[in-house]
């Protein structure tokens, strides 16, 4: 008897939750987030903008709760396990957006805290929706500050932490498995601080490489160095108030930032095997030859329609043709359809006046996503190739109901637990669009706006349709709405399971 119930002491145990752990995590994180403060501060003093000490102050009120949290759990247990690694994981972008609002409330440049939140939490998501009306109007630093959050919630704070867990003697894969649950999580390297390292080093590098190149082309350093990080993270926040329709009469501007949107959006291993000169690699992979192709054939489509249909005279974005008018709607088809695929979301035109098709073939769109292992947002190229391929599949089941017919996936033959966690994704999916823009629309959202809102928040998107296109933003979006749409980012980040398991009865039960 008493061997028993030392086992179930010993079970008791093992299913508790290993709170101190938890906080000590989020305690890091806080210090990361505030020494990404002080990154901001320093720009806002080269440029002299008066919002210095406000922005280091708001650094150093974070980094110290962080080294406080720190400090009280500093005795922890340091085993972590999969329960853990979700809460980590989605408190962690939590606690990151409740203290990065700090920069915006102490500045006053944001006042109001729901605003604030949501400004901070659409740049931590990569989403790009904004409720400011003037942006150029705001400070430099803050505005740095602003594209930031993008590049660090781009790559995943989680990401870098793995890279730096090891130091504290904790393994980080069952954050990496709550972070990236795609279907494919490519191990580059046997010890995942290795691949966060590389993958943290490339995402680095391009962005380098883009703010050269675009300041070459013609912009400042500043908006050069922001847009890179926007691109990169796929989020789309811009330091114009028109956006990237700023340099409309600049095609070159727009070009760079198409190549680096398309490499955003694309697997960032394969980026890895590239520079490693392993070619064939990326030649043979399905979902990049998907992920091209799609890209290919909806530009087309879209620029003979702009071409022959639309009327870009319409809209209050000019578009100045400065080589002919069949490279204006080939490049502003090319760069939307980028723009929409890989969730980026930056804005050269108001795609919902170029005729109803188009206004309906994007929406369609905001549903793809980018490539799994990207920093696009969406339900990712992937899942849709694997989930046509075994409709597929099930046609030839019907007839041959005894052969067993695998979906294959890069020449192998892919696990069914895979293929349901898909289908159960994009099922959930749906279900969280259906009911995002049933909210919506009880808090007096039109039809389009509704559907709008709720595609562009769950996929990360940024713009959506109705009050809420292009053009628009989201300042007069009802408060509860703001918080509404905040919470469709967040799940729409972390892909759903890894944020809705929190939600269920079972996940707290101490078995």
């Amino acid at each position: 008897m008493q061997i028993t119930s030392g086992h179930k002491k010993n079970r008791n145990l093992q299913m508790k939750l290993n709170y101190k752990i938890i906080f000590h995590f989020l305690g890091l994180l806080l210090l990361f987030n505030g020494g990404f403060m002080l990154l901001a501060s320093i720009m806002s003093y080269t440029y002299n903008d008066g919002a210095t000490l406000n922005i280091s102050l708001s650094g150093i009120i974070v980094m110290a709760i962080g080294v406080f949290v720190m400090l009280i759990t500093k005795k922890h247990d340091k085993e972590m396990n999969k329960r853990e690694g979700y809460i980590v994981v989605t408190f962690g972008w939590v606690v990151m957006a409740l203290s990065g609002t700090l920069p915006y409330v102490l500045t006053d440049s944001i006042p109001s805290f729901t605003n604030a939140f949501f400004e901070t939490i659409s740049g931590y998501t990569t989403t790009g929706s904004t409720i400011l009306n003037d942006i150029e109007s705001l400070p430099k630093g803050i505005l740095f500050w602003r594209s930031l959050t993008h590049w660090i919630g781009g790559m995943g704070i989680i990401v870098l932490a793995i890279a730096i867990l090891p130091l504290l003697g904790i393994g980080g894969m069952q954050l990496f498995a709550a972070e990236a649950p795609g279907p494919n999580a490519d191990k580059l390297h046997p010890r995942i601080t290795d691949t966060a390292k590389r993958l943290w080093l490339i995402y680095f590098g391009y962005t380098a490489a883009e703010t050269i190149l675009l300041q070459v082309a013609g912009m400042s350093f500043f908006d050069a160095i922001n847009h890179s990080m926007s691109t990169l993270s796929t989020g789309g926040f811009s330091t114009k108030n028109a956006s990237l329709a700023y340099w409309n009469g600049q095609p070159i501007i727009q070009y760079i930032v198409i190549l680096f949107m398309f490499l955003a959006g694309t697997n960032f291993v394969l980026s890895y095997f590239a520079f490693k000169g392993r070619v064939q690699k990326i030649i043979k992979d399905e979902e990049f030859k998907l992920y091209f192709k799609f890209i290919v054939i909806f530009t087309i489509i879209a620029s003979l329609i702009i071409y022959f249909k639309a009327d870009v005279t319409a809209s209050t974005i000019s578009h100045p043709m400065v080589l002919g008018e069949a490279e204006s709607a080939i490049r502003h088809a090319f760069f939307q359809v980028l723009a929409i695929i890989t969730t980026t979301g930056f804005v050269t035109a108001d795609f919902t006046l170029w005729t109803p098709f188009l206004t309906v073939f994007f929406f369609g769109l905001m549903f793809l996503g980018g490539s799994a292992g990207s920093t696009a947002g969406g339900v990712k190229v992937v899942r849709h190739l694997l989930m046509i391929r075994n409709g597929f599949m099930e046609f030839k089941r019907t007839l041959h109901p005894n052969a067993i017919l695998p979906v294959r996936y890069n020449k192998k033959s892919i696990n069914e637990k895979i293929i349901f966690n898909i289908l159960a994704f994009f099922i959930l999916y749906m279900l969280s669009f259906i009911v995002g823009a049933l909210v919506f629309s009880m808090l007096g959202l039109g039809f389009t706006s509704a559907i709008g809102v709720a595609a562009s928040s769950l996929g990360n998107v940024g713009p959506a349709f109705g009050d809420f296109g292009p053009v628009n933003n989201f300042y007069d979006m009802p408060a509860i709405g703001k918080w509404w749409a905040s919470f469709l980012m967040l799940i729409g980040r972390l892909e759903l399971f890894t944020v809705l398991i929190l939600l269920t009865p079972f996940f707290w039960r101490n078995r």
